[in-house]
């Protein structure tokens, strides 16, 4: 069969057809259209350039943006190991299987996890990449000369005649010096002005965007330099600020103990006010008012510390986070010597202060001896026999042992939790369920069995819960955050605008167009033009 010799301008009808042209030797290169369409082949170069187009890209900066949010929803689900240490330990005791597994994807430490660190640095990365390309090209664009005018004038979104008496000349100088009082960057070049206004539109998106940079980089890493203790604080005690003094410290990342400022606290007194709901029944706390002295730099001076309304020292505020009661717990031999006579925390159990608390005497005594105590502000004793408190306020203060006797685990050189006791390791020798019951109101006084000593209720005073706090992400989160609502604010209220005048035979032709939206360009083109008419002469002509 003869090939078909197709004529100029010939197009196959389809890919079967131009194979079977290019088969029968028609074509320059034989059977070019038969094989696959291919991508160009990247190399490692082109790889990693293709890469970072990909990361820096704006879509991507949104879709990191969203994980990120979403990847901190688990941190506030999931107990935290640093903010929440008795959360965690509550779901390893009462679930392991699943305290196993979130410990596996590290649940509990979400905002240091690996993940989540992945996450925020390719956001980081991602976002820095968009803005560096950006900053070159508004540099650029504020350095360069405002745009020419288009060559067809009926395309812009707004055009004005105005009739002139006189020089042109001298009312283009009036339009320019006009222009430039609203703000226009303005060039005048022969017989026409062009002039641009709203560069702040673009400068305030970028300082938007970079303060977002600046925030997420403070909180990345500044905050290793952030530190905070806990700290239960009995009146007429005084507080130093050294790691020793705190009862738990949580360090950053990066903290030094150089880091902590020399000063003392002491607690004054402790004031709470509390009243009566008369259809609940129940007290409520209306204020707290912890009287402090802080001893810093050699000098003295009172405060006061609420809730909410922390105190600053040095770099650190301290913040009161709860009170309770602290009987003053007085262990003698049987010689009648004082082997342990100190204030002890009681941690509250509920609204009317009913408390527990450990009390552990390690030496001074033939053996060693423990008591878990329960503290009653104002005791009662209900219809099963069982005491109760039914106010916050210490009307009839009364504590009780269960007293033990044996090894506390004290000498093995291991930190204990001074709020719990082995009794499991211990035996008991008073208190519940032995037929010795141990109730003491302040003076009271027992005696321990086994002619190991006395213990005595001596004195009731009260404690506040502190928490001693340092941020370094505050004053550059504080600045960012305020460059960033400035930038955005600038951004939403610009609008850019170009404007150019030229002369013609009907006088100077006004035109203005907006980049995007802009409702407000023809009042704004208005308002100019009403003022050129107010400095030269003439009557406004409108054209379309």
């Amino acid at each position: 069969m003869a090939s078909r010799q197709p004529s100029k301008g010939y197009q196959p009808k389809d890919l079967d057809e131009s194979r079977q042209w290019f088969d029968e030797g028609n074509a320059p290169v034989k059977n070019r259209l038969a094989e696959p369409i291919l991508g160009p082949k990247l190399g490692p170069f082109e790889f990693l350039r293709w890469t970072w187009r990909l990361l820096t890209s704006m879509r991507t900066a949104i879709i990191l943006l969203v994980l990120v949010a979403v990847a901190a929803i688990p941190g506030s689900i999931v107990p935290q190991r640093l903010a929440d240490p008795n959360g965690v330990a509550t779901i390893r005791d009462s679930n392991p299987d699943l305290y196993k597994f979130y410990e596996s994807v590290q649940l509990f430490d979400v905002f240091t996890s690996v993940w989540f660190s992945a996450i925020y640095l390719l956001l980081f990365i991602s976002l820095i990449g968009c803005i560096l390309p950006r900053v070159r090209h508004h540099w650029n664009v504020l350095r360069a000369a405002p745009a020419d005018a288009p060559k067809t004038w009926t395309r812009l979104d707004v055009r004005e005649v105005v009739p002139v008496t006189g020089s042109t000349d001298a009312a283009l100088d009036r339009a320019a010096a006009l222009l430039r009082k609203s703000r226009y960057r303005v060039v005048r070049k022969g017989d026409s002005i062009k002039a641009e206004f709203g560069y702040l539109r673009e400068t305030g998106n970028l300082v938007f965007h970079i303060a977002l940079v600046g925030i997420l980089a403070t909180l990345g890493f500044a905050s290793g330099f952030n530190w905070y203790g806990q700290r239960a604080l009995v009146e007429g005690q005084a507080f130093t600020n050294q790691l020793s003094s705190y009862d738990t410290f949580n360090p950053g990342r990066w903290f030094d103990e150089r880091q902590l400022d020399p000063y003392a606290v002491s607690l004054s007194s402790f004031v709470p006010k509390y009243v009566k709901d008369p259809v609940k029944d129940v007290w409520m706390p209306i204020d707290f008012t912890a009287d402090v002295v802080v001893t810093e730099g050699g000098n003295q001076r009172a405060e006061t510390l609420k809730v909410n309304d922390p105190v600053h020292i040095g770099d650190s505020k301290m913040y009161l986070l709860g009170n309770g009661f602290a009987p003053v717990i007085t262990v003698r031999n049987p010689a009648g010597d004082v082997v342990f006579s100190q204030p002890v925390p009681f941690i509250s159990q509920d609204a009317n202060l009913t408390s527990v608390g450990v009390v552990k005497v390690p030496d001074g005594l033939a053996e060693q001896v423990g008591m878990q105590g329960f503290f009653y502000p104002s005791a009662v004793e209900l219809d099963s026999g069982a005491l109760s408190s039914n106010n916050p306020e210490p009307t009839k203060p009364t504590v009780t042992f269960n007293i033990y006797k044996g090894d506390l685990g004290l000498d093995d050189g291991t930190n204990g939790n001074v709020f719990q006791l082995p009794i499991d390791q211990l035996t008991q020798i008073a208190g519940r369920h032995t037929g010795v019951d141990v109730v003491l109101e302040p003076g009271d006084t027992f005696t321990l069995p086994e002619g190991l000593g006395t213990v005595e209720f001596t004195s009731l005073s009260r404690y506040i819960g502190v928490e001693i706090r340092h941020d370094a992400t505050q004053f550059g989160v504080g600045l960012s955050a305020a460059f960033l609502v400035a930038g955005l604010l600038a951004s939403l209220a610009t609008r850019r605008r170009r404007m150019w005048v030229r002369v013609t035979a009907k006088g100077l032709e006004w035109g203005a167009q907006s980049r995007g939206d802009d409702p407000g360009l023809e009042a704004a083109v208005g308002r100019i033009l009403a003022k050129f008419t107010l400095t030269g002469s003439g009557d406004k002509v409108s054209t379309t």
